[in-house]
């Protein structure tokens, strides 16, 4: 005969367990959510249209400011995001980071004017606490 101290600790014993299965199972969701970060270094030129070999031509900021990097659904119906591209130094050369959650994404450039670009648009996917890199050099079209 079962007395009922044994059934209640039988009862404590299962609710810790499943305590316990729910626990590691949120922990790992946790982990699963967490977002990914996709960046890249961004070169844009000519800024004018004679540039000599070994001279660099100092760039305005609002080259950089004007240009964006579009992120889109695998789809490409949806704008997830726009993101600014930081300059570096005075160079024609940029840089962007942005977190996004873990999927599968299409990334392109605003294409201001005529400006065009052979690595974009990808198919990319982010991974949970993962980098991904994109490099991606702008032609501007000037000649």
């Amino acid at each position: 005969m079962k007395t009922p101290d044994g059934r209640l600790r039988r009862t404590a014993i299962i609710i810790l367990l499943a305590a316990i299965t729910v626990g590691i199972s949120l922990t790992g969701c946790a982990r699963e959510s967490e977002p990914g970060t996709l960046q890249g270094v961004v070169t844009i030129g000519p800024i004018q249209p004679v540039e000599r070999p070994g001279s660099q031509p100092p760039v305005s900021p609002e080259v950089f400011k004007a240009r964006k990097i579009m992120v889109y659904d695998s789809a490409r119906k949806n704008l997830v995001t726009e993101v600014a591209i930081e300059q570096i130094g005075q160079g024609p050369t940029g840089s962007y980071q942005v977190q996004l959650r873990a999927g599968r994404y299409v990334v392109d450039i605003n294409h201001l004017g005529i400006d065009s670009s052979n690595e974009v648009p990808a198919n990319i996917e982010i991974k949970s606490g993962q980098r991904t890199e994109l490099d991606i050099s702008i032609d501007t079209g000037i000649r």
